[in-house]
């Protein structure tokens, strides 16, 4: 009997988990190790932030659904893995052995690497939801005291979608509060034009997105490398082509949500042959570690390149769709592992997203994620915002019942008009 780890339980671990313990069946056994014992849905955590969710409305209590499911969970988390000894070591002491890991941990946070860049400090934050219920509080301050806002994402940033919802989203709030017009927003980006998004841009982003900013009259700044952030004030070098700064900019604000950079996890990070020098885990095409053979990555953990070069680097997006293929790839080649046979399923490593925008909202389909496409697809309106709800519903469901559903192929399909979007 072999025992799988599944270390993360977010988006994909929580699926991870499911389709393990139905895949492998009683033969084997299947544990979580995760920090709580809660799954929270980060897709919404923009809508946190602005106002329009609260933490219970996206939280999943996993131990009485694990349990129901035969699924162990270690929610004191992980402190150090140690995989030449195939074990996690745990906060607190204890450890877990395992025949098979799957890492999918998400990203840890590189708040510290910018001066004044944390939620402790001068900036706010919605990777976690935690802090989009920081940002929620500056959110109310901001009305009762308008002022600049300064959004987007740093440096080395991966996730950009999220933080162009979020502009729209407090966009939105600010006018319902009948406030927009004290306050000038400026959005911040590494990226090299607006809707670049980590992936050379998606169909007609560039235009959707300028088109939506200049209408609700959001300046930009891009190929931006942040300096430090003041407590009102961002600094911002523009950086030309050639690497030189073209540009200082010394933006006000009284209000700041910048996504940063993401790195490995601290109980990942530093282990030689398993991460690359930011702590992001190496795979090869059917989600095996190299070194480790009997560990599997998925998700934003995983190290990928960026699919050019750009005059201030950007980091690559793992979409919800892309996760999932790499959740069935994984789990197909761990259970035929577990009877003698070698690896053989790889994901299809396609990006789709849906971005609400308070009012209407922006999808896009790149298969695959990396140019040329066979599709390169993008469109607006307020069906994007309709479909990211019933997503968010539908798997805070299958969280809450512990059942494995091919939702997002059903979802692309229906919502985005796509014939067969296939994840293995």
């Amino acid at each position: 009997m072999a025992h799988v780890v599944v270390l993360g339980a977010g988006l994909g671990g929580t699926i991870a988990a499911y389709e393990l313990r139905d895949t492998l069946g009683a033969d084997h056994s299947v544990s979580v190790v995760t920090k709580g014992n809660h799954f929270h849905f980060v897709p919404s955590n923009p809508w946190v932030g602005g106002g329009w969710r609260d933490k219970a409305a996206i939280e999943v209590d996993l131990e009485a659904v694990f349990a129901k499911r035969s699924i162990a969970l270690y929610p004191q988390g992980a402190k150090r893995l140690h995989p030449a000894d195939r074990r996690i070591e745990l906060i607190g002491g204890d450890s877990v052995s395992y025949d098979y890991l799957v890492i999918v941990t998400g990203p840890g946070l590189a708040l510290d690497e910018i001066e004044g860049f944390d939620p402790a400090a001068h900036t706010q934050s919605i990777c976690l939801v935690d802090h989009a219920l920081q940002a929620k509080l500056a959110v109310d301050a901001l009305i009762a005291n308008p002022g600049p806002v300064v959004i987007g994402a740093a440096h080395g940033a991966s996730c950009f979608g999220r933080a162009y919802e979020f502009a729209f989203i407090l966009d939105r709030a600010l006018r319902d509060a009948k406030v927009r017009d004290q306050v000038p927003m400026t959005f911040v980006t590494s990226e090299p034009y607006i809707g670049h998004l980590g992936l050379d841009g998606v169909g007609d982003n560039n235009g959707l997105l300028e088109g939506e900013m200049r209408e609700n009259q959001i300046k930009w700044i891009c190929n931006a490398r942040l300096g430090k952030v003041e407590n009102d004030k961002v600094l911002v070098s523009e950086i030309a082509e050639d690497g030189s700064v073209l540009k200082a900019h010394e933006v006000p604000q009284v209000f700041t949500m910048m996504l940063p950079d993401f790195r490995g996890i601290e109980a990942v990070r530093g282990i030689e042959g398993l991460t690359n020098p930011r702590g992001f885990t190496l795979a090869d095409k059917h989600q095996r570690n190299p070194t480790f053979p009997e560990v599997f990555s998925i998700g934003v953990c995983v190290a990928i390149p960026p699919v050019g070069k750009t005059p201030v680097p950007v980091g690559v997006p793992k979409t919800g769709f892309m996760i999932e293929s790499m959740v069935t790839a994984t789990v197909h080649n761990i259970s035929r592992l577990t009877k003698g046979l070698a690896p053989s399923a790889t994901a299809t490593w396609n990006a789709v997203c849906l971005a609400d925008f308070g009012d209407s909202g922006i999808a896009f389909v790149a298969q695959p994620q990396t140019p040329p496409r066979n599709v390169n697809w993008s469109s607006s309106g307020k069906w994007v915002q309709l479909a990211k709800i019933a997503f968010e519903k539908y798997f805070l469901y299958k969280n809450r019942s512990g059942k494995s559903e091919p939702f997002y192929e059903r979802l692309a399909m229906q919502a985005l008009g796509i014939d067969k979007l296939k994840t293995v």
